[in-house]
C-alpha cells in the first residue's frame, strides 16, 4: 500500500503557522523551514483526518484544544542536543566560576532550554566533580516543550546517545541497563536528586523561580528576532544573583541587546556584583 503523503502547504497557510509559533514561543521560523513544518505536523493532520493545514490551524487555535496546541509546539521546537556540547563552557564553569564559589554555600543553575536533558546532566556531572556529590547544589531544567522535559526528567537514554559523554562519567554517574533495558543507561539517583524540572515559556512573564548563580541559554536565541532576544535577556538577567553568569551558544551574541550584563568572554556574560 502506498504511503500517504501529507498535503502540500500553501504560502498563506505557512505564514499562519509562522505567526502562531512566533506569538507563542518568540521563534522566527524562516521560510526555509517549510519542509520541516510539513514533515513534523503532517502526522498530526493524519491523526485527526484533516485534509489541509488550514483545517489543522483552525483546530489548534480553537478553544478547548490546548493539548494539541502543546503537541504542535513540542514538534516545532525540539532541537538537537548532546552531552558536553560546547565543552569550553563547562571548563569555564569548573575552572573559573566554581573555583571562586565559597565552599559549602548553595549553588543554583538554570538550564533554560534544557531539551531532553543532556545539558542538565552535563552541568550536574561538572558540579558533582567540582563541588562534591553531597554539596548543596541544584539545577533547574526548563523548556517550552513538555515532551522533551518528560525525557529529561526520566534521565533514561540509549547508549547510542552518549555522544560527547566520557566513559569515566558513564561509569561514575550512570547506571547501565540490564535485561529489558540492555543497551541503555540511567542517570544515577545521587545526581538526579539535585535536579528539578518545570515548563517555562521564555517569551512570557517568568514564574517565581528564585535566583541563580549561572543560567545556560544556548543555541536558542538564533531563532529569535532582535526584540524578542532583548526581552528574553532582560527577563533572565533579573533571575541572576549579583555576580551571576549567563552563558549562550557559540553562534550567538548579546551585542547591542543589553546594558545590564557585561561580556567576560565570548558567549559568557556577567551581572555586575
Amino acid at each position: 500500500m502506498a504511503k500517504l503523503e501529507p498535503p502540500e502547504i500553501s504560502d498563506p497557510e505557512f505564514r499562519q503557522f509562522q505567526q502562531l509559533i512566533y506569538k507563542i514561543a518568540g521563534i522566527s521560523m524562516a521560510d526555509s523551514k517549510k519542509v520541516l513544518l510539513v514533515g513534523r505536523l503532517g502526522k498530526r493532520l493524519k491523526a485527526h483526518n484533516f485534509s489541509s493545514f488550514a483545517e489543522y490551524y483552525r483546530y489548534v487555535t480553537a478553544a478547548g484544544h490546548a493539548d494539541e496546541l502543546q503537541t504542535m509546539v513540542d514538534l516545532l521546537t525540539t532541537n538537537e542536543t548532546y552531552f558536553f556540547r560546547e565543552q569550553a563552557h563547562f571548563d569555564y564553569l569548573a575552572d573559573v566560576i566554581l573555583a571562586k564559589h565559597p565552599p559549602g554555600r548553595p549553588f543554583d543553575v538554570w538550564s533554560a532550554a534544557s531539551s531532553t536533558g543532556e545539558e542538565i546532566y552535563t552541568i550536574a556531572f561538572t558540579l558533582a566533580d567540582t563541588l562534591g556529590i553531597d554539596a548543596p547544589w541544584t539545577i533547574t531544567g526548563s523548556d517550552i516543550s513538555t515532551q522533551v522535559l518528560a525525557v529529561a526528567e526520566r534521565g533514561h537514554y540509549w547508549l547510542d546517545r552518549t555522544r560527547g559523554l566520557p566513559d569515566s562519567y558513564l561509569r561514575k554517574y550512570c547506571l547501565k541497563g540490564v535485561r529489558t533495558q540492555e543497551g541503555s543507561f540511567m542517570i544515577a539517583p545521587e545526581i538526579k536528586r539535585h535536579t528539578r524540572f518545570r515548563q517555562v515559556n521564555l517569551n512570557r512573564q517568568l514564574p517565581d523561580m528564585g535566583k541563580f548563580h549561572v543560567i545556560f541559554l544556548r543555541n536558542v536565541m538564533i531563532y529569535f528576532d532582535a526584540d524578542t532576544k532583548r526581552e528574553v535577556v532582560a527577563r533572565l538577567a533579573r533571575q541572576l544573583h549579583p555576580g551571576g553568569y549567563l552563558i549562550i551558544g557559540h553562534s550567538e551574541s548579546l551585542n547591542g541587546l543589553t546594558d545590564t550584563l557585561r561580556a567576560v568572554k565570548p558567549t559568557i556574560y556577567q551581572l555586575p556584583a
